[in-house]
């Protein structure tokens, strides 16, 4: 490969890789996109992989399962640990409380699963409630592509006091029609009742 390109394809790659976020994008992918065959892609990976190796550097591609990600370097968690010190949700945009409402009471949740229930993209709510420790990654669907699953950490009970994800109050039985709109704002506005009765 000529340096040019292969400095072009680096850059497409960490693009969509970024944009990709924690679904992460997997060779066949990056492929079609790039318009080159795998093992090239590989090559491009690799190369990325390298660029990344360096301290200066804090950010690192992994590879699980044959799905790629871009990820923070575990040598700066304690850096990271001071980000997300305080979690509370009274920071939070609505639609990072709407998707935390959903995963807390139907994990484990994929994205897919959550966008559907809110009609609406998730992705960057889900990167906020991960960067803030209130959701983690806690497995892997069955089925094709192994969509990632959500569920709610420790620092959610410890915020909001409670001893397990069983404590939550119920919520309205209604508010587990999906299909229909005003059911799924009951649902969101009950759950910001719900946090503010917990506080």
């Amino acid at each position: 490969m000529e340096n040019s390109k292969m400095a072009e394809w680096k850059a497409i790659a960490e693009a969509l890789l970024f944009a990709a976020g924690d679904e992460g994008l997997s060779i066949r992918q990056l492929s079609e996109v790039l318009e080159i065959d795998e093992r090239e892609t590989a090559d491009v990976l690799e190369a990325l992989k390298e660029s990344y190796s360096h301290t200066e550097r804090g950010i690192m591609l992994t590879g699980i399962a044959g799905v790629y990600q871009l990820a923070t370097k575990k040598t700066l968690a304690q850096y990271l640990k001071k980000l997300v010190e305080n979690p509370g949700p009274s920071s939070l945009s609505q639609a990072a409380l709407e998707t935390l409402a959903i995963v807390a009471y139907k994990q484990p949740i994929t994205r897919t699963e959550i966008e559907e229930i809110r009609g609406v993209k998730t992705e960057r709510p889900l990167q906020t409630l991960v960067t803030k420790a209130i959701i983690k990654e806690v497995g892997r669907a069955e089925g094709s592509g192994r969509a990632i699953l959500y569920g709610t950490t420790r620092e959610f009970l410890e915020y909001f006091g409670l001893g397990s994800i069983d404590d939550l109050p119920p919520l309205p039985e209604s508010a587990d029609d999906e299909g229909d709109q005003e059911e799924a704002d009951l649902f969101f506005e009950k759950f910001n009742e719900t946090l503010n009765d917990l506080k």
